[in-house]
């Protein structure tokens, strides 16, 4: 359904559709149109038309686009009309905090493997997964064939479990650690960096 030219900014606005048509569809709303989407968003229509014609017509004339319709064919061309399975690498304080967040659960993304090399942390129990070294982290997700993975370790040794994840066909990361990553053009990353994030707003508050 996805073309291969498809921009990357363009996927990475789906998501953001996707939330929107979901809490309209969630307040029992039938149709919408681009012009309303873009007032709720912040985008304009013309650019939402555009985004969306990528991949196909979903609207139809004089109604505009049916809410669940659009919010399906969305979930399906981003592949989360499925559950995935994920590993969590490094369980400290940032690690435990995402190891307990329940929003991934609901969205389809479940934590099915978690590692650690802290002797202290290793064996803890959390949501039935017991934590494991991290030398078992090749092994332990290619038997589970796990794909994706959430790097929450020092940056000291975030590529290190980068390489390790690509070596057992890990193929998408989420990574926490305040390092550009070293991967190939076959694996996707995407950073979340609190302070650079932090460090960007306060250059509007001088």
């Amino acid at each position: 359904m996805a073309g291969v030219d498809v921009p990357d900014i363009v996927i990475g606005r789906l998501p953001i559709y996707l939330r929107a048509l979901t809490h309209l569809s969630e307040s029992g709303q039938e149709f919408t149109s681009s012009q309303e989407l873009g007032q709720i968003l912040g985008i304009g229509s013309a650019q939402i038309r555009k985004d969306l014609s990528h991949f196909g017509e979903f609207g139809k004339q004089g109604t505009g686009y049916e809410v669940s319709y659009l919010r399906d064919q969305i979930s399906k061309i981003l592949h989360v009309d499925r559950d995935w399975s994920m590993a969590l690498v490094g369980f400290g304080d940032l690690g435990q905090a995402i190891a307990h967040y329940g929003g991934f659960a609901t969205k389809g993304f479940h934590i099915k493997a978690i590692f650690d090399n802290d002797p202290e942390h290793v064996g803890s129990i959390v949501n039935d997964i017991t934590v494991k070294h991290v030398d078992e982290l090749e092994i332990c997700i290619r038997s589970q064939n796990i794909r994706m993975a959430i790097i929450a370790v020092p940056a000291s040794a975030a590529q290190h479990v980068a390489d390790t994840l690509i070596k057992a066909n890990v193929r998408a990361i989420l990574n926490y650690a305040p390092i550009t990553l070293n991967v190939p053009k076959s694996v996707h990353v995407q950073y979340i960096d609190p302070v650079a994030h932090l460090q960007k707003m306060t250059y509007y508050l001088a």
